[in-house]
């Protein structure tokens, strides 16, 4: 019918529970919207640091373990030592998922530019080369910010992501349906895929804010709900259940964010002017790539441990 369907009954409260519950009750809907998280500092230097460094040593030490490289009585870390490191990194990209949510879902203030600004991004140079671009163009664009940075980057943001502006007829606005249907248009097939998986995984948008489910700042948001449980079922140890998470995480990165952003990327590469948007739209790329790495190594930790036990 081309209108969503209202909220339903599970929504407010209905709890989500794996191998009995050990997960805590889903958040309320109202808890988890780009806004909620306003009045935090965005993510700190310290806190998605672990992330970058725990991917790396985490793939290194698999390919250890399957080659057969791992040096004669050198111990392997302890399960909780692993757990620790892993709840870090799933801490850490939490933290980025949020930021990314904020960045796409309106113009940014002038705190939030401030507090951008004040990041020091070199840190993550190593994470991959597209991210390290993208970090690059923010920083040296923020560095030359003045009193008109916060309209400038406000009407950027409105003609490419808010659709005031097209390029031959087609808008860079962030809802995988736009992208993916052939006619270009909102509420199509992916609007209700995405909306089915928000459904089965007892989240939902909160009430007043009437972007559609399939807008990429809730797609972020969605990834923050589940990298909290993953966390969550890590530390209750149910490692079958964190691997479900994983598992659910993995497939809506892939299926949902990377299957259609590059074709978004493109178009609105065609709209912005700042160097700003552009690096958001690298590090985006560059973050959801290493991402899939690093769902891609905790799951190779989690299956190895579900057959030790077998």
């Amino acid at each position: 019918s081309g209108r969503p369907p209202s909220l339903p009954p599970w929504a407010a409260g209905k709890r989500f529970g794996i191998a009995g519950g050990v997960l805590p009750p889903p958040i309320a809907a109202q808890e988890r919207r780009p806004s909620a998280r306003k009045t935090r500092a965005w993510f700190s230097r310290m806190r998605f640091l672990p992330y970058n460094e725990w991917n790396i040593e985490l793939r290194e030490r698999v390919l250890m373990e399957q080659t057969g490289q791992r040096a004669e009585g050198e111990a392997l870390e302890t399960t909780a030592q692993v757990n620790e490191a892993m709840i870090e990194a799933l801490k850490g990209r939490a933290a980025f998922y949020d930021l990314l949510a904020a960045i796409y879902f309106r113009p940014l203030t002038a705190e939030q530019i401030e507090n951008i600004a004040n990041l020091d991004m070199s840190e993550y140079a190593d994470m991959n080369e597209l991210f390290a671009e993208g970090a690059n163009d923010i920083s040296r664009y923020l560095r030359r910010r003045h009193s008109g940075t916060r309209q400038e980057l406000a009407v950027d943001f409105t003609s490419a992501f808010a659709g005031t502006q097209s390029w031959k007829g087609r808008y860079a606005v962030p809802y995988e349906s736009v992208h993916t249907s052939e006619e270009g248009l909102m509420f199509q097939d992916a609007y209700h895929e995405v909306f089915q998986l928000y459904k089965q995984n007892h989240v939902a948008k909160a009430e007043g804010y009437d972007f559609p489910h399939d807008h990429l700042s809730f797609m972020c948001e969605f990834m923050v709900v589940l990298s909290d449980r993953i966390a969550a079922a890590i530390e209750a140890g149910d490692d079958a259940g964190a691997l479900e998470q994983v598992n659910v995480s993995a497939a809506f990165l892939h299926d949902h964010i990377l299957s259609w952003f590059d074709t978004f990327q493109e178009l609105a590469l065609l709209l912005l002017e700042t160097r700003f948007y552009r690096g958001v739209l690298k590090i985006s790329k560059g973050f959801f790539l290493e991402d899939a790495e690093l769902l891609k190594s905790i799951a190779v930790e989690l299956e190895q441990r579900l057959e030790d036990e077998e």
